[in-house]
């Protein structure tokens, strides 16, 4: 007979049993030293590196002059003008070397200038120095010219193989006056 009271003990379903869980902490682990290690190696990357400049064995730059190396014959500077000119001169335009050139670019007109210039100055200068003694170019770029014309003449540089050349946006007066003049 079933009991009707209730009284009695039920018949229940198991107590299910109280697991312990553990953690797995080796992904975690793994993924600590894979960011310490990516953190390290980015602040090394992250550092600024020092370049080493070739510049030349003497330089001395006033407010109006630029005289880099013993002579003034191995600086030549190319003023960037409009309509795909360059006016190239050797040494200083108050005491010009030369008559200053209007070239264009290409082959037949900068290029043939430079390598020119850069061979006339090496054989002037191997006798006296052991390290570069090629041609030194400022390039300073007019209002007038383009971003293509810099891109060239920079191509032009690596070309006839100048290996120490700056750019400038400064002009002396007598500059200022020759740009406008052609």
């Amino acid at each position: 007979m079933e009991n009707e009271n209730n009284f009695s003990r039920t018949i229940s379903k198991p107590r299910s049993k109280k697991l312990n869980p553990k953690i797995d902490l080796t992904a975690m682990v793994s993924i600590s030293f894979l960011l310490i290690i990516f953190f390290m190696v980015s602040n090394e990357i992250s550092k600024p590196r020092g370049i080493e400049l070739g510049l030349p064995q003497s330089c001395c730059i006033s407010p109006e002059v630029i005289i880099c190396g013993k002579d003034k014959r191995r600086t030549i500077t190319l003023l960037l003008d409009g309509n795909n000119q360059v006016i190239s001169y050797t040494g200083h335009l108050e005491f010009p070397e030369e008559k200053p050139k209007i070239l264009d670019y290409g082959k037949n007109g900068i290029r043939k200038e430079l390598l020119s210039k850069n061979e006339q100055i090496q054989l002037l200068y191997t006798s006296y120095s052991k390290y570069n003694s090629g041609a030194i170019v400022i390039i300073k770029p007019s209002r007038k010219s383009n971003f293509k014309n810099l891109i060239d003449i920079l191509d032009e540089m690596s070309i006839t193989n100048i290996q120490t050349y700056t750019i400038i946006n400064d002009y002396t007066p007598e500059e200022v006056k020759l740009l406008k003049t052609i």
